[in-house]
């Protein structure tokens, strides 16, 4: 056995341990100290039969590292005494051999460690899998991505294409109305005896002219309707009537169809005194169609139109004694341009584009139409409406926000007749921070001008029954709105009318959205007020920027009270958030210095402020600021509140870009 040298003895003594060895290359014990050797670790044994089977390699590794190069926290199970136990060994090459200290891990720890590796390699292996699955949701996400523009090009594709056919259809409409016009006028003008009159050949002649034209006119009115519904550009007019009114005018136009020679009575039940509130035009139509249909299918009995209210529904049934439809048939009867076939179905004339008509304004208005027929015994349609549209109650909803202007979102009025459009605009205007203002006439919207000052003006100056015209030349030439931007809005190309009445944007609908709402956020961010705000924590006027992010104000900002009051002088702003308590000097320096100024004096002070004032400070800033906030109840809604409370107090209002305060 080799003694170890002093120099490789001081080594050992200096290691903490509670054993040491003196190791071969090879792993052959040439010293072991008491310790080492109370535990079976004697010289010239071999520390590898001591090693856990399976554990001979991570030996050799130690040796290997420790003869070139010091190693520590090397773990290493070993059989002591019998018993499995874990090392954790520090070694350092000493004259080509090995010096080794180990302290015995108590089991605990050891299985703790042994659980710790374990559980560090699951979380490798597990953040392997999620990057992988990472990978594939990419991929996925990528695919969807592809499918989704896909989808939007086909989207973008079929409204083009129902786009063109509203647009061909509307075409075609309007040429066949312009001489089928003529045609009803002269023959209407022949059948008057205007210029003489007609032998009984000449009018009965005359008069299947008239009827022939009459019937195209109305398939073509049909046409043109369901286009509108298809391509969803058909207003709904809602208002208030009265059912026993609408009742009467209706059996009035549903008479003249009743021929002498036709064995069938047409039969109004009478009517409940009830209002009602939706497009009372659409109702009509919905109703003379099948009122039309029942009498054209019934050769002899009874037409038989009734109407009660259930449930806040009106409920309108149109019975006849005809023929029926058979169950086969009863859902392709409200299919565009289908008849069915039958000896009475041939004899009748029409389109087929009643009954699909009917069902799509009753679906317009919030309803359905319901259907039950015996074939042989006749048909029952029943049409069940709302008695008020649902868009009233949305509309209210809307005005009633309307007259609370939120302090967070900048103003646009909307002059727009067609409750769905409005709808529209305000849905993605709310989502891009404005805050819609309906107005259905130019006498609403003029009531609004009067109330609040809108950051824009979207204007349709095709309103039904007003002059919308002079309302945009009034508007322009009020010195108190000639400068809010007026965009127009409409079906009509009447750009070079209302660029020449001072229109500042003019768009054929259907507007772009996305080119809408940049026009709208870059006219509101030129319009802010100017926000100083004074404060030396950069903290709190992070917090002040944060709040006013979305709004239209611009902010100044000044970490100290003279470059508060050097901007004040210079940039002039709308109102100034000031903190009571700077680096240098207080707020009442700084307001004095201001209220010294003649061009910053009118410029509304607010003092924010993280200390209980005494009174008398209180008093004294409440007399020379419009409000005094606590930093710790500040919020986003308190702080815009109390800035535009400051702006109307002192009579300000959002300004056009680039222009200032007067002063001297």
């Amino acid at each position: 056995m080799q003694v170890p040298t002093d120099s490789l003895a001081a080594t050992i003594e200096a290691l903490s341990r509670e054993l040491a060895l003196v190791v071969a290359p090879d792993g052959r014990i040439e010293w072991a100290d008491p310790r080492a050797r109370q535990q079976g670790l004697q010289a010239g044994a071999d520390l590898r039969a001591a090693v856990v089977p399976g554990c001979e390699p991570k030996l050799d590794d130690l040796l290997r590292q420790a003869a070139a190069e010091p190693v520590t926290a090397w773990e290493l199970a070993l059989v002591l005494a019998g018993k499995p136990v874990t090392l954790s060994v520090s070694a350092r090459p000493a004259d080509g051999r090995v010096a080794l200290v180990g302290s015995f891990v108590p089991q605990d720890y050891a299985d703790s460690v042994h659980e710790a590796a374990r559980a560090v390699t699951e979380i490798v292996n597990l953040n392997r899998q999620l990057a992988r699955q990472k990978t594939r949701l990419e991929e996925s996400n990528k695919a969807i991505r592809a499918l989704h523009d896909e989808l939007e090009q086909h989207a973008d594709r079929l409204r083009t294409s129902a786009e063109i056919k509203s647009r061909l259809v509307a075409g075609v409409s309007h040429e066949f109305r312009t001489p089928l016009h003529s045609i009803l006028g002269l023959s209407r003008l022949l059948l008057s005896a205007s210029d003489g009159p007609l032998n009984d050949e000449q009018q009965t002649q005359v008069a299947f002219i008239r009827d022939s034209a009459e019937e195209l006119s109305r398939m073509i009115n049909d046409m043109l309707d369901l286009s509108r519904l298809d391509a969803g550009n058909i207003p709904i007019r809602a208002a208030r009537f009265g059912l026993r009114d609408f009742w009467a005018a209706l059996r009035g136009t549903m008479r003249p169809l009743l021929r002498d020679d036709h064995g069938v009575e047409l039969v109004f039940e009478p009517a409940p005194d009830v209002a009602l509130e939706t497009d009372q035009g659409k109702l009509a139509q919905i109703l003379r169609n099948l009122i039309a249909n029942a009498l054209k299918f019934t050769e002899r009995g009874v037409v038989r139109v009734s109407a009660a209210v259930v449930d806040d529904e009106l409920r309108v049934v149109v019975e006849d004694t005809g023929i029926g439809i058979a169950p086969d048939d009863q859902a392709r009867v409200f299919e565009e341009f289908v008849q069915i076939d039958g000896a009475l179905q041939r004899a009748a004339t029409g389109t087929g584009l009643g009954l699909p008509l009917a069902k799509k304004l009753t679906e317009a208005l919030g309803g359905r139409i319901e259907l039950e027929s015996t074939p042989g015994n006749g048909s029952s349609f029943t049409v069940t409406v709302p008695i008020e549209h649902a868009e009233i109650d949305a509309y209210r909803q809307l005005e009633q926000a309307a007259r609370k202007p939120d302090p967070t979102r900048a103003p646009v009025l909307v002059v727009e007749d067609d409750r769905s459009a409005v709808f529209v605009y305000e849905r993605y205007l709310a989502m891009a921070g404005f805050q819609v203002l309906p107005a259905r006439t130019t006498e609403d919207a003029r009531k609004v001008l009067k109330q609040i000052r809108p950051s824009a003006i979207l204007l349709d100056v095709m309103l039904e029954r007003e002059d919308t015209w002079n309302f945009l030349a009034d508007v322009k030439r009020d010195p108190q709105t000639n400068d809010i931007p007026v965009l127009v809005c409409t079906v009509m190309n009447r750009e070079s009318r209302a660029r020449a009445l001072g229109a500042d944007e003019f768009w054929l609908k259907p507007v772009d959205e996305d080119k809408l709402i940049r026009k709208l956020q870059s006219l509101a961010s030129g319009r802010g007020a100017k926000v100083l705000v004074v404060d030396d924590e950069p903290a709190a006027r992070y917090l002040i920027k944060k709040f006013l992010e979305t709004t239209p104000y611009q902010l100044l900002e000044a970490a100290d009270g003279d470059t508060g009051v050097h901007l004040a002088r210079s940039e002039r702003p709308d109102v100034i958030l000031l903190d009571f308590l700077l680096e240098n000097m207080t707020a009442f320096d700084v307001i004095d210095q201001l209220k010294a100024d003649p061009r910053t004096r009118p410029i509304p002070v607010i003092v924010v402020t993280s200390h209980a004032l005494p009174m008398e400070e209180r008093q004294r800033l409440a007399e020379s600021t419009e409000a005094i906030l606590s930093k710790e109840h500040l919020s986003r809604e308190l702080a815009i509140n109390r800035i535009r409370d400051a702006l109307r107090h002192a009579g300000i209002r959002e300004r056009p870009p680039g222009s200032e305060r007067g002063g001297a």
